[in-house]
C-alpha cells in the first residue's frame, strides 16, 4: 500500500478562554484551511494544553449551553471535569476518561472543573472533539457514553514500545470502547521513546494526529512537537508514528459524511431552515431546563 504523506503541520494557535475553565488552542474550524468541509465529519477540535490553575472555591467552568446536530467527545489527559445535561446525563470526567455526548436533537450542558481539582489545583489538559452526526441522526434522542479509562481497550506495541487505547473504531483487529453513528477511529498513542506504531486507513478518511505530550517522527521523517496537529493526506493509507522521547498522540480518522453542512454556534444542521428551527426550540424551551 501507498504511504499517507503529510498534507501540514500546523502550530497552536494563541490561546482563548471558552468560559473561565478552559484555556483552548482550536484546530478544527482555523485558518490553516482545517475547516469542517476539509475535515469531514470532524467539526471542531479545542485543545486545552497543559495550564495550571490555582485553587478556587467556586469551580471554573462553561455555565449552561444548549448543542443540536452532532457529538462531542471529552478526553481527559489531566484534571477532573464534571458536567450535567438537560436528558439527565452527567458525571465525573477523570484523568485518561472519555465522554462521549451525543446532543442530536439537542441538549442543555454544564460542564465545570470538578470541586475537589478546583480546590487543590492543579494542571489542566483535556480535548474537547466535535464529530457531525449524519443527516438522518441529527434529531434522534440525546444520550451518553461515560467511558472511563479501564473500559478502553489497550494493545501493547512491539519491543515494549508503549500501548494504543482504542476510544473508537478498531486497531488490528481490537473494537473500541465508544459507539458511533459513523466511521470514526479515535486513538490514544501512549508511546515509550522509541516506541513506533504502523497504522493503515481508508485513504478517504480525514485523518490528524494532535501531540498532546513529547515529541514524534512521522513517517520516519517529519519531526512534530508536543501541541501541534499533523493534517496528513488523503491519498495514501499508510503512515507511522515513533517517539523520539516518551509522547501521547491523539490519532483521529473518520469517513467523511459528504452532506451539507450549516453551522451557527452551538448548532450544526443541513439547512439554514434548520439552524433557524433549533435557534426558535432553544428560545422556546424545547430543549429542557437545567439550572
Amino acid at each position: 500500500m501507498a504511504t499517507r504523506q503529510i498534507e501540514l503541520v500546523a502550530a497552536p494557535r494563541s490561546p482563548h478562554f471558552v468560559g473561565d475553565g478552559f484555556r483552548v488552542h482550536n484546530f478544527i474550524p482555523s485558518g490553516y484551511c482545517l475547516d469542517m468541509k476539509r475535515m469531514d465529519p470532524f467539526i471542531m477540535l479545542d485543545y486545552n494544553s497543559k495550564f495550571y490553575f490555582p485553587p478556587s472555591d467556586k469551580p471554573r467552568g462553561v455555565d449552561v449551553h444548549p448543542h443540536r446536530g452532532f457529538e462531542t467527545v471529552t478526553i481527559a489527559y489531566k484534571g477532573k471535569v464534571a458536567h450535567h445535561d438537560s436528558s439527565g446525563g452527567g458525571g465525573i470526567i477523570g484523568e485518561g476518561d472519555v465522554q462521549w455526548m451525543t446532543a442530536a436533537s439537542g441538549v442543555l450542558h454544564k460542564e465545570y472543573h470538578e470541586e475537589t481539582f478546583s480546590k487543590e489545583g492543579g494542571d489542566f489538559q483535556m480535548v474537547q472533539l466535535w464529530v457531525n452526526l449524519p443527516a438522518k441522526d441529527k434529531m434522534s434522542t440525546p444520550h451518553y457514553q461515560g467511558i472511563t479509562n479501564a473500559m478502553i481497550p489497550k494493545v501493547n506495541l512491539p519491543g515494549n514500545g508503549g500501548t494504543v487505547e482504542v476510544i473508537a473504531g478498531e486497531w488490528n483487529g481490537v473494537k473500541g470502547a465508544a459507539t458511533t453513528y459513523s466511521p470514526v477511529h479515535l486513538y490514544n498513542l501512549k508511546l515509550n521513546a522509541g516506541g513506533k506504531g504502523s497504522f493503515s486507513l481508508p485513504e478517504t478518511y480525514s485523518t490528524g494526529l494532535l501531540v498532546i505530550e513529547g515529541s514524534i517522527l512521522v513517517n520516519g521523517e517529519v519531526k512534530v512537537e508536543s501541541d501541534h496537529f499533523v493534517l496528513l493526506e488523503n491519498s495514501g493509507e499508510e503512515f507511522t508514528v515513533e517517539s523520539m522521547t516518551d509522547a501521547t498522540v491523539l490519532l483521529l480518522s473518520g469517513e467523511p459524511l459528504h452532506e451539507p453542512i450549516v453551522a451557527h454556534g452551538p448548532f450544526v444542521m443541513n439547512t439554514h431552515e434548520e439552524i433557524v428551527q433549533a435557534i426558535d426550540d432553544f428560545h422556546s424551551g424545547k430543549f429542557g431546563k437545567l439550572d
